[in-house]
Formats: structure tokens, C-alpha cells, sequence
């Protein structure tokens, strides 16, 4: 079976990548947390999983129905590295939910037209109306991590950027849009063992991208800039909630408890939602560059 992109993720693991990153993969067996820092040593129970994300669903839809009748408007922010679950996490927050009220906004490339304009305004045509839920699987923070890294932007461009952020989510906040912001974090061995699997699985492949295969080398630039990111981003206004995410199962769970907890609707279970799980979910101090 021909690789994506040459089999580079694989190379990398080969040759370049750090000998106790190829160690914690190479001695990993089923359910092994590769992270030593990450507080369970393996991953959650797959029926306690299952059952605890069945009841959460339901409080989802529930939630969503006080959204469509008192009119409110939430979005919710997911970032984090490369396959932290980003995607995953937003799937089961959406599967059971009508696509018309709680939709994904996931933006490609900006246009040559898009370039040219103020950096949020492509940003602001997907904030949520009357009744409406958004699902950012990245949003305006691109900014502060990927294109900084990459050379997409100028530091002054970037500068900019977290000069008029207070201000910009200020705003949305103060007119009443919900807005929960949700930073992923995966350690070093984690990532790189995701994007193997992905690299060898056919249905999995179009999830990589030359971004994910040349960010690899990078971790040390992303490291800085999503520290200063987390730094500059936080505010009484619009928190960030970082939740470690080297165990897909209990960071889906956690995801659901942080936009759930914020919530107030008609026949929320409070034992069902709960909080979210204090060992792998905070606030930026929790933030470990793994």
C-alpha cells in the first residue's frame, strides 16, 4: 500500500524523532497512556465510556432545545495540536443534534479576497444567529499558532491580532453570544502515534496534510507559540479551558462536561453532567508541553 506523502510520518519516526518518543511508542501495548505525566495510566473503560457519553448526549439535546426556544446563540471553540481529537470531540458532540441548529464551521484556506480583509471578518459571517449553535474545529486563533509558525503572517500581523482579541471577543460576549473556548492538548508521543495509524489506515489518510507532516519537526515552535497563545487569549471575558487529551475517551467526556457545565436549561441533570474531570481539565496553568 503506497503512504501518503511518501511515507514521510513514518521516516520521521524512523530517523528524526527523539529516541524517548520512538521508545514510549515501540513499548506501548492496547490501552497505554505513552504520556508518564498524564494522570491514568490507561485509557477509560470503553462500557463506562459509552454509557456516560449516552446520558451526556441526552443533556445535549436538551440543551439544544432551550437554544432553539429562548433564542440564544453559542459558540464553542476547539483547538489544540494536530490529532488531539479535535474532530473527534466535535463529532460526538454533534452526532445527535439537528445540523440546522448546531452547525461546524471549518474554514479552508483564506481567499485571495479574505486575505486582504480585516483578519476576523471571515470569522464574524459564521458567529451564531437566533437560536443557533457553532462548532469551530479551529477558528481566528490560527492566527496565534499555525500561521505563526509557519510564516503565514507577520510578527506585526500577529502582534495585531492579540491587541484587538480582548476586544473582538469582548464584544461577542457582551451581546450576548455564549462563547466556550477549548484548547486539546496531546503529549509528543501521542501525536505522532495517531498520525502512524493514520498514515497506515485508507480511510484515515485524508485526515493528514503537508502541514501535519512538516509540523513534526516544529513542536518546539508550536510549544512557544501556544503557550504565548494560551497567555494572551485568556481573559475574564473568554477563558481558556485546556483539557489533556492523550485519552480520546476521557477528553470527549470532558468536553461535553465543559460546555454542559456553563449551561443553564430546562431539565438539566446536574449528577449527569457534573464538572469535568479536575486531573486532565483547567485552566492554562494545566497546560504541559508533553
Amino acid at each position: 500500500m503506497k503512504l501518503p506523502f511518501d511515507g514521510a510520518i513514518t521516516e520521521y519516526h524512523e530517523k528524526e524523532a527523539p529516541k524517548p518518543v520512538r521508545k514510549a511508542i515501540e513499548d506501548a501495548h492496547g490501552d497505554t497512556i505513552l504520556d508518564p505525566t498524564y494522570p491514568y495510566a490507561k485509557r477509560m473503560d470503553k462500557d463506562e465510556y459509552e454509557d456516560t457519553l449516552q446520558s451526556l448526549q441526552i443533556e445535549l439535546v436538551k440543551w439544544q432545545s432551550h437554544i432553539q426556544k429562548t433564542g440564544g446563540r453559542q459558540a464553542v471553540l476547539f483547538e489544540g495540536r494536530d490529532a488531539a481529537g479535535k474532530g473527534g470531540s466535535i463529532k460526538r458532540v454533534r452526532e445527535n443534534l439537528n445540523p440546522r441548529v448546531a452547525r461546524v464551521v471549518a474554514l479552508s484556506k483564506p481567499t485571495e479576497q479574505e486575505a486582504g480583509q480585516w483578519y476576523f471578518q471571515r470569522y464574524v459571517q459564521h458567529l451564531p444567529s437566533t437560536g443557533e449553535i457553532r462548532l469551530f474545529d479551529r477558528s481566528w486563533y490560527n492566527r496565534g499558532v499555525v500561521e505563526h509558525v509557519f510564516g503565514f503572517c507577520t510578527p506585526e500581523e500577529r502582534q495585531s491580532f492579540f491587541r484587538q482579541l480582548p476586544d473582538f471577543e469582548g464584544m461577542m460576549v457582551r451581546d450576548g453570544i455564549g462563547l466556550t473556548k477549548i484548547w486539546l492538548n496531546v503529549g509528543r508521543a501521542e501525536q505522532l502515534r495517531r498520525f502512524l495509524d493514520r498514515e497506515r489506515d485508507p480511510l484515515k489518510q485524508w485526515k493528514l496534510s503537508s502541514i501535519d507532516v512538516e509540523g513534526l519537526a516544529k513542536w518546539d515552535a508550536y510549544s512557544k507559540a501556544i503557550a504565548e497563545t494560551l497567555s494572551l487569549g485568556h481573559t475574564a471575558d473568554a477563558p481558556w479551558t485546556v483539557i489533556r487529551a492523550d485519552d480520546k475517551r476521557r477528553a470527549r467526556i470532558a468536553v461535553i462536561r465543559t460546555v454542559l457545565s456553563k449551561q443553564d436549561y430546562k431539565g438539566k441533570k446536574e449528577e449527569v453532567v457534573g464538572t469535568p474531570d479536575p486531573e486532565i481539565c483547567g485552566g492554562p496553568e494545566i497546560w504541559a508541553d508533553g
